[in-house]
């Protein structure tokens, strides 16, 4: 069969592009890049020159918009496509961790506060739980909903006001449950418990560990609330796991030292998402739930993808 000169031309351009820019980009899988990047993506700059990101979550306040944290500036950030960046809270408690409960309330990790805490649809804030077992927390760090309305959340030290003491004895990850206001400690064996998120399903809970281990655990979630497992699901092998999402098939999308790490159900790397900055967090939002946004020390960043995520924020 005779060649066409044109179709090996274009053969050889397509085996030679890049299927995503090489710059912001280090793809290990890229079948399974496929399946959730669009062709050609790039990293976008949405801010800068803030002091420290954290805590991403998507709204549907104002039509929608993204909520995350300044946390030495002591304040919740709000952007908008339409409206930019303006100032939610400030003070904030100099909070970390957000997402949302059940009637679509900004639930807050707060650092100084040593809280847990919730802001009505009237723009009040109300604590959620302050204490355990008598004693105040050390600074909750990040927070998740699950669908039965119960609040899970970490809580290391790494915000302890300066000059407060440590109540508690070790750095543990906590389950609330609003309904008869129990918190009880689900495990108890973490260095430095920091993000977290649950499977699709829920019958997986996902804690980085960005202490010593600098790895991601998994644990099975149980009918009555416990864990059991814990075994390690993934290293971070750049930096350090913080805050960690799961998309609605299953992966899980991490912040690290270079920006975001990607896995794939089975804990194999697909994807590194590079950045100029060191990655803290991470959700998916926007219109059709299908951006990343990634708060990056000083700047919040956002990628077009192909996957929204899992079914709480």
């Amino acid at each position: 069969m005779k060649t066409n000169p044109f179709h090996t031309l274009v053969l050889a351009l397509f085996i030679q592009t890049p299927f995503v820019a090489a710059a912001d980009f280090d793809v290990k899988n890229e079948t399974e890049v496929r399946k959730i990047l669009p062709a050609a993506s790039r990293v976008e700059k949405l801010a800068g020159n803030l002091q420290f990101t954290e805590g991403p979550v998507w709204t549907p306040m104002d039509g929608g918009c993204l909520i995350f944290s300044d946390i030495p500036a002591n304040e919740l950030k709000k952007w908008s496509p339409a409206g930019g960046l303006t100032t939610f809270r400030n003070p904030c408690g100099n909070a970390n961790g957000n997402t949302l409960d059940l009637q679509d309330r900004l639930v807050t990790a707060e650092h100084s506060g040593r809280r847990v805490s919730v802001i009505d649809k009237t723009g009040a804030v109300h604590p959620l739980c302050e204490t355990f077992n008598g004693r105040k927390f050390n600074s909750p760090n990040d927070v998740v909903v699950k669908s039965d309305g119960t609040v899970w959340f970490t809580d290391p030290p790494y915000g302890l006001p300066q000059g407060e003491a440590k109540e508690q004895e070790g750095n543990y990850v906590y389950r609330f449950e609003p309904g008869t206001q129990r918190v009880t400690a689900v495990v108890k064996d973490f260095d430095m418990p920091n993000g977290l998120c649950f499977s699709p399903d829920e019958k997986r809970l996902y804690i980085a560990d960005s202490g010593k281990p600098r790895h991601i655990r998994v644990f099975e979630v149980n009918r009555d609330g416990t864990l059991a497992g814990g075994r390690v699901f993934c290293q971070i092998d750049q930096g350090g796991p913080d805050g960690i999402r799961c998309d609605a098939d299953g992966r899980v999308w991490s912040s690290s030292g270079n920006g975001v790490q990607v896995f794939a159900p089975d804990g194999s790397l697909i994807l590194k998402i590079n950045l100029p900055e060191s990655g803290a967090n991470l959700c998916f939002g926007g219109k059709d739930g299908k951006t990343l946004f990634i708060t990056a020390r000083k700047s919040l960043y956002a990628l077009p993808t192909l996957v929204g995520g899992a079914l709480r924020p």
